[in-house]
């Protein structure tokens, strides 16, 4: 089942706050976030917020970001300890980061410290509640063998320097998994994510991702890992229904030798030494194919036997007068 984005409403460092709007903004569906750049835009009015944050669920959110030349301090966070959702992100430093230890109710953490010093920053008692966490390490590599003990956890974004990345697999309630700039290590532990839909890998480097067994994943996702040339298993995510493959020069063939009854969406950008997309017939349910900037010869690939249920074709080389005429043949045939 396809994740539902919510969208985003932003407000940035306020003077007053319209609670009118910010109660309408969420009953249509959506995120409210009030963020703060800078430490002189706090003045009086994170109480309010924090009043704010005790009336709703974790929809209303608090960011802090940029601080530039500056140490965000995180005892800033004992003035809104209702906090649900809290984003700590494009960070350079922060200190006192225990505070987050006195927030109880969060249920939506997002760290992006680059200068992050304490690397058992997930050991705090507090953040095992959590069901939504995006952690991003660069200066010290973070442990991750705290994660036998967040039960709760449903959508976890992970990136940089890591160790004992097997403990993710611990993550029984897991839905959503993100692992941003993590290279060649082990993959075996995916296997153990029973209730795993969503499944992003971006940046890093790895060659392929064989260690992953027949699966129910609903959403792949591959972006711009270095090195990947291999996706021979991917008859193994049975249940796919989309499949992003973006910036991999190395990548010269896909092949769908096995039926994939499910597969509703393909996109395949920037992959410029692929060659061939083959097997298009065992993809029965596909409605939406986007293919740009690649090396497949359009002629030989629209004339190989494709599936009764595609609808949508975006074919595209970049090149002016190519694209032109691919595009007109895709109108002939009877493509969106």
């Amino acid at each position: 089942m396809r994740k539902m984005w919510k969208r985003k409403i932003l407000i940035h460092d306020p003077v007053a706050l319209d609670r009118i709007q910010i109660e309408q903004d969420l009953n249509e569906g959506n995120q409210v976030i009030v963020q703060f750049s800078h430490p002189d835009f706090y003045g009086s009015i994170l109480e309010e917020v924090d009043e704010l944050c005790e009336r709703y669920n974790e929809d209303f959110g608090v960011r802090f970001y940029a601080h530039y030349s500056l140490s965000f301090d995180c005892h800033t966070l004992l003035r809104i300890p209702h906090v649900k959702m809290l984003h700590l992100n494009s960070l350079t430093q922060a200190h006192n980061i225990e505070a987050l230890a006195k927030l109880e109710y969060l249920r939506n953490l997002h760290i992006g410290i680059f200068e992050l010093e304490n690397s058992e920053i997930l050991g705090i008692e507090t953040l095992r509640s959590v069901k939504e966490l995006t952690i991003m390490a660069e200066k010290r590599t973070l442990n991750l063998q705290h994660f036998n003990a967040y039960t709760q956890l449903e959508h976890l974004h992970v990136g940089g320097k890591v160790k004992n990345l097997d403990a993710v697999g611990n993550l029984e309630n897991l839905n959503y998994l993100a692992l941003h700039s993590i290279s060649k290590l082990p993959l075996h532990f995916v296997n153990r994510l029973r209730k795993l839909k969503h499944l992003r890998i971006l940046l890093g480097g790895r060659e392929d991702i064989r260690e992953i067994e027949v699966n129910d994943i609903d959403d792949l996702e591959i972006c711009r890992v270095r090195g990947f040339h291999d996706l021979t298993n991917i008859a193994s995510f049975r249940s796919l229904t989309r499949l992003v493959i973006e910036d991999q020069i190395q990548l010269n063939e896909i092949a769908f030798d096995l039926g994939m009854k499910m597969l509703d969406e393909l996109s395949i950008s920037n992959c410029k030494g692929l060659t061939r997309v083959t097997g298009m017939k065992q993809l029965p349910s596909l409605r939406k194919l986007r293919m740009v900037k690649t090396a497949i010869d359009f002629d030989s690939f629209i004339h190989q036997q494709l599936p009764q249920s595609l609808s949508s074709v975006e074919f595209a080389t970049l090149k002016s007068k190519a694209d032109q005429e691919i595009q007109q043949a895709l109108i002939k045939l009877g493509f969106q």
